[in-house]
């Protein structure tokens, strides 16, 4: 049975304990052991982090949550824990609750932005670069993951696509 790291920011809801074992029954059912950062003893930043490292290493991919966090973005911890796959080779499928952009979602949190003719460039209102690579995440995770519009279940059954079609 190959495991599956689960990370993503439901950790932090107020259901966690309930999303944790309903996403860990969805792995299981699919024919895959789920590795869950909830399932850790750990109550120290040490603790936890080198558990969920540990579980990322003994894991053969990693399903993520990369749906906007606190703002714009994917949860930081969450892109770590991408990265740190990539970075081992493993397989990542991240997954997101609709088609967008990132200058959608910059639009949504921040306001509107615009194209600068002379920049050749979209901007947010602070003049900062919007990318527009046509990814629905900065490049680093929208290249780095096969990314999935739908929730982790959508996930798990492309995931089983990857290794068992």
């Amino acid at each position: 049975m190959k495991k599956v790291y689960l990370a993503g920011p439901d950790v932090f809801a107020p259901d966690a304990q309930a999303r944790a074992e309903q996403h860990k029954q969805w792995c299981i059912a699919h024919g895959f052991e789920p590795l869950h950062p909830a399932d850790g003893v750990a109550n120290t930043a040490r603790g936890i982090y080198d558990a969920n490292i540990q579980l990322i290493q003994k894991a053969d991919a990693v399903l993520a949550n990369l749906n906007p966090f606190r703002g714009a973005e994917p949860d930081s911890g969450t892109a770590f824990e991408v990265g740190y796959a990539t970075a081992l080779g493993k397989p990542v499928i991240g997954y997101l609750a609709g088609p967008t952009s990132l200058k959608d979602q910059v639009k949504t949190f921040y306001g509107p932005i615009y194209f600068d003719e002379s920049r050749q460039q979209w901007l947010d209102q602070n003049e900062c670069l919007v990318e527009d690579f046509n990814l629905p995440l900065n490049l680093m995770l929208g290249i780095s993951c096969q990314i999935v519009f739908g929730d982790l279940l959508a996930a798990i059954i492309h995931l089983q696509g990857h290794w068992y079609d």
